[in-house]
C-alpha cells in the first residue's frame, strides 16, 4: 500500500472511531524541499504523527504548533515555511500571520519554501438533550439529520416514543459523554426541570439552553442559587432556547433551537472559507 493510500485509510478509521486529529497537506513547494506537493500526514490530538510525512524538522515544529491550535478552535490554518531572506522581503517575521497564513522560518540548508494546509478533523458535534418533551424528541430527530451525535437523557417513564438518538440515558445523570464540541439543551417542560437544569449546568459545553419562558427560568435561577448553585453558571444558560422565529409547534421550536446552535457551531467559518479559497487559487 502506498503512503498516500495508507494515510487515507487511517483517516477513514479515525473518523469512524470519532477521534480528533489533524490532516496536514503540503500544497506548494518552491526550490529544494524534503517533501513535495501532495504529501500528507496525520497528527493525533497528543501531537504525534500517526502516519505520513511532510518533511523533517524544517517544517515539523511550525506544523505541530498549528495542529494544536487547530484542534483547539476547530479552524484550519495555512503555514508557510520560508527562509529568513524571503520572509524579510515579504515584511513579516517568523510567527506572524497575514491574510490567514502563518509564517515560519526554514533554518535548514535547503532554504526551500513549503506551504502546508493544516485541517482539523473533529468528532461529530455532540448534542445532549435533557427531557422527553415533544420539543426534545423533535430536536433529537432533526439534529441527527444534520450530523450531530445525539444523547437524550430522561426517565424512561416520561418517554412516550422511542427517541431518534445515538444514546439514551435513564434519568439525568449524564456520566461520560463524547469528547467533542458539545451543546446542551434542557427540554423537560415541567417534568424534572430543576434536576435537569442542575445536570446541564454541571456539564461542560459550548452552549447551554433551557426550553421555557424567562419567568420560569428566573424562578428556577432563584431556587438554584438559594441551594448553593453558582449564579454565573446559571446565567450562561440561554432562556428561552432558540431564535425568536415566532415558532409554535414542537417541530418549529426545535428548528429555532438548531438554528441558534448552528450559528454557534459555525462561528469563525468565514475565515476558514477564505483560507480554503487561497489554497484553491494556488493549485
Amino acid at each position: 500500500m502506498s503512503t498516500h493510500l495508507e494515510v487515507l485509510d487511517i483517516v477513514a478509521q479515525m473518523k469512524a472511531a470519532e477521534r480528533a486529529f489533524v490532516l496536514a497537506t503540503v500544497v506548494r513547494t518552491v526550490s529544494v524541499t524534503a517533501a513535495k506537493a501532495g504529501a500528507k500526514a496525520i497528527i493525533a490530538a497528543d501531537g504525534t504523527i500517526v502516519a505520513g510525512w511532510i518533511g523533517g524538522g524544517c517544517a515539523r515544529g511550525a506544523v505541530l504548533k498549528a495542529a494544536r491550535e487547530a484542534l483547539a478552535d476547530g479552524e484550519p490554518r495555512m503555514v508557510s515555511v520560508q527562509p529568513e531572506n524571503l520572509l524579510a522581503e515579504l515584511g513579516v517575521r517568523a510567527g506572524e500571520s497575514r491574510d490567514g497564513i502563518r509564517f515560519a522560518s526554514n533554518m535548514c540548508p535547503s532554504k526551500g519554501t513549503m506551504d502546508i494546509f493544516v485541517e482539523p478533523v473533529l468528532p461529530h458535534p455532540s448534542l445532549v438533550i435533557l427531557g422527553a418533551s415533544p420539543v426534545a424528541l423533535s430536536l433529537a430527530a432533526q439534529a441527527r439529520t444534520l450530523g450531530y451525535h445525539v444523547t437524550l437523557a430522561a426517565p424512561s417513564a416520561d418517554l412516550t416514543a422511542q427517541p431518534d438518538a445515538d444514546a439514551v440515558i435513564e434519568g439525568y445523570q449524564l456520566g461520560a459523554l463524547n469528547e467533542a464540541k458539545r451543546f446542551v439543551v434542557v427540554s423537560t417542560q415541567g417534568k424534572g426541570d430543576e434536576v435537569a437544569l442542575r445536570a446541564a449546568i454541571a456539564t461542560k459545553a459550548d452552549y447551554h439552553a433551557f426550553v421555557g419562558s424567562r419567568r420560569k427560568m428566573a424562578s428556577l435561577r432563584a431556587k438554584l442559587i438559594a441551594e448553593g448553585t453558582d449564579a454565573a453558571a446559571i446565567d450562561c444558560v440561554k432562556a428561552p432556547a432558540g431564535f425568536d422565529l415566532g415558532a409554535i409547534t414542537p417541530e418549529e421550536i426545535a428548528m429555532s433551537i438548531l438554528a441558534e446552535i448552528t450559528q454557534e457551531r459555525r462561528r469563525g467559518q468565514r475565515a476558514a472559507n477564505q483560507i480554503a479559497s487561497q489554497i484553491a487559487s494556488k493549485e
